[in-house]
């Protein structure tokens, strides 16, 4: 086991280390894409609150506007970092990289198989925990139970499976297809991809801890600095880790879910 997490964090090094070059290099243009996206989820929840009393026609269509610019801006994010990866010598533009109107439908149709997914493990814990209520025992203790079991599974499921966008933005895999291959691809790793989360997700933990001790002015401070950095290297170091475990893979090029799901 000790071994087993040595090797995880070498792993994860290589793959912090090899994302800070790229995005030292071009940090810039990521940074840029990323700022996008902020400005993007930012401007949808203004547009809501403002346009909200006067037509809910509008609204939902504002809104429906703004889920596309957002997607289509992540997916150029992930789309520029390959070429970053793949082209290192020669200059690559954004827009070069924007994604093809066929990989954003099986974005969205990914997206909804992957809430699916989400919503379906939950059921299943809820299903396994429902009997347990006529056993005698107390309701709440029950409850509490399938729902703190439920969130941990909600989290595995995502952790394995959000990979997806990367499949059909590299391989212009089909929707159910980058399902299938980010929970193949990610059988094995799910140590490595958590520490790398918990790795890249220290800036807002350090932020959120300077908060409780009633630190502001150094909490703000931090976040500044994790706006900055760690978001552009965070988008930067998840591509990588897509790369490196879909480039270990040895298993089927059309993987069966139940056999990969431990």
């Amino acid at each position: 086991m000790i071994n087993y997490l040595k090797e995880s964090t070498f792993a994860v090094n290589d793959v912090i280390q090899k994302a800070w070059v790229i995005t030292k290099k071009h940090y810039f243009s990521i940074a840029t894409l990323c700022f996008l996206m902020f400005i993007t989820a930012s401007a949808s929840s203004l547009m809501a609150f403002f346009i909200k009393d006067v037509s809910k026609f509008l609204s939902i269509a504002m809104v429906f506007i703004f889920i596309m610019l957002y997607f289509t801006i992540n997916l150029s994010l992930f789309k520029y970092i390959f070429h970053l990866m793949d082209d290192e010598l020669n200059d690559v533009k954004i827009v070069d990289t924007l994604p093809t109107r066929q990989q954003i439908i099986r974005f969205l149709v990914a997206t909804l198989y992957f809430v699916g997914c989400i919503f379906g493990v939950y059921l299943i814990v809820i299903l396994i925990a429902f009997p347990f209520i006529y056993t005698g025992l107390d309701v709440t203790i029950v409850k509490n139970v399938a729902i703190s079991v439920g969130i941990i599974a909600i989290f595995i499921t995502w952790l394995r499976i959000s990979f997806f966008p990367f499949f059909i933005i590299d391989k212009n895999c089909k929707p159910f297809e980058s399902i299938k291959l980010s929970l193949a691809t990610t059988k094995g790793n799910f140590t490595k991809i958590l520490l790398l989360l918990v790795i890249l997700g220290g800036g807002y933990l350090i932020y959120l801890l300077l908060n409780y001790l009633q630190w502001p002015l150094v909490a703000f401070i931090v976040n500044i600095l994790s706006s900055f950095i760690i978001v552009p290297l965070s988008s930067v170091a998840l591509t990588v880790a897509y790369r490196k475990i879909s480039g270990e893979y040895q298993g089927d090029e059309h993987p069966d879910i139940l056999h990969n799901i431990v």
